[in-house]
């Protein structure tokens, strides 16, 4: 980084790579396969899990899992990554370091693992990103250096700031049993993944930013390809009503 200071195009490049990678991480590992909050075909499905392993977070299986279990156990002493339980450090970045988390449970992501192409990605994760990460090579050491180290170190914090930051700061509208906030700006570098405690109220909603002002870039863009016709069902947002007096 240091022998390849920025340029224009190096910081746009950089932006490119953090941006498309982003939605994979957000549409992709987060909204469609740890909470299937939309449909995609088979063919569209497996695009994005290839899209979403191109930031080198590990596999999709794994990926689903890991999160699945955040919201089981959501800040209590069995959630892999609370700020709460673990401190922060661990939360952010230690616990996916480490190798205590490497493995997961298949039954609890079955439904994603009858489909032997997302389990060969999963067994093969590291093949989207080395792959990415080939292709910017060809253009020189300094679009690697820009469009995939950097890009992929900025893409970490961001995503694992959400474990932790958005357990720590920020505003709680709804009462959940966690310590879940949103933070707008976390929400803006992550497109929309900051409305973190609208998220963790509603979890399955395809829609995390609920007011015409909480910016969700991830949900505007899969209402498009839902206009489209890539994307299908997306689920919306709802607030249960209120039980009458009396109801059982």
């Amino acid at each position: 980084m240091f022998f390849y200071p920025p340029t224009l195009p190096l910081l746009a490049l950089m932006a490119a790579t953090y941006a498309i990678r982003m939605f994979g991480v957000t549409a992709g590992y987060h909204r469609y396969f740890s909470h299937r909050s939309y449909r995609l075909s088979r063919l569209g499905q497996f695009l994005m899990a290839f899209l979403a392993q191109t930031s080198g977070q590990k596999g999709v299986l794994w990926w689903a899992a890991q999160h699945r279990d955040h919201h089981r156990h959501s800040d209590d002493e069995q959630d892999i990554h609370s700020p709460q339980q673990r401190g922060f450090w661990w939360s952010h970045v230690g616990w996916i370091l480490s190798n205590e988390h490497d493995g997961y449970e298949p039954k609890k992501v079955a439904d994603l693992a009858k489909f032997p192409e997302l389990k060969w990605l999963d067994r093969h994760h590291w093949v989207p990103t080395v792959g990415f990460a080939a292709i910017l090579l060809t253009g020189g050491v300094a679009v690697f250096v820009w469009g995939y180290v950097v890009s992929t170190v900025l893409l970490y914090h961001c995503t694992f700031a959400i474990n932790s930051l958005a357990h720590i700061f920020g505003s709680r509208r709804f009462e959940t049993p966690d310590h879940s906030r949103n933070n707008w700006p976390l929400a803006l570098i992550t497109f929309g993944e900051g409305w973190h405690n609208n998220h963790h109220f509603f979890m399955g909603s395809c829609r995390q930013g609920i007011r015409w002002w909480e910016i969700d870039v991830t949900y505007w863009v899969l209402k498009l390809l839902a206009a489209l016709g890539i994307a299908r069902d997306l689920r919306p947002f709802r607030i249960p009503a209120p039980r009458a007096q009396g109801a059982k």
